[in-house]
């Protein structure tokens, strides 16, 4: 069983074209809560409510750390997909820590975003820009096969 992290961009369906493409392979997904708001509000809405917007967002950052850190120590490939909408700082920091950590990190993005994610690429073991490539790694990973 490989356990796989799917990180990043939370705005498309990429995790569910990964996790449908790849259900005949013996991989454990886990991700982030992809619920923006839920994501947003998981601190006021647990340890209370905030004033601040900066105090808001800092107790929902450090719940989503927890979430974060403990599903990307226990995986075996990090996936972090960069989107073209919004700049997704958590991304870079979760491939940062993914590669810390010595994971095998996959990134995805577009080629428009090349330059401003070089070191980010050079950390990474692969760089994709589908979800299908993603699933094509998978298995060569667990099966040693190439894509027919």
């Amino acid at each position: 069983m490989l356990n796989v992290y799917l990180s990043g961009e939370i705005h498309t369906d990429w995790r569910d074209q990964i996790v449908h493409a790849a259900s005949d392979l013996d991989v454990a997904f886990s991700a982030p809560v992809t619920d923006h708001a839920a994501s947003d509000d998981c601190g006021v809405a647990i340890l209370g409510v905030e004033d601040q917007k900066f105090w808001h967002d800092h107790k929902g950052a450090k719940l989503n750390a927890i979430r974060t850190r403990q599903a990307i120590a226990a995986a075996d490939v990090v996936v972090v997909r960069f989107g073209d909408k919004y700049k997704q700082w958590n991304a870079a920091f979760d491939a940062g820590y993914a590669a810390a950590l010595g994971k095998s990190l996959i990134v995805m993005h577009g080629a428009d975003h090349q330059h401003a994610l070089k070191e980010v690429d050079a950390a990474a073991l692969a760089v994709v820009e589908t979800p299908a490539q993603v699933v094509e790694i998978l298995t060569y990973v667990l099966h040693g096969t190439l894509p027919s």
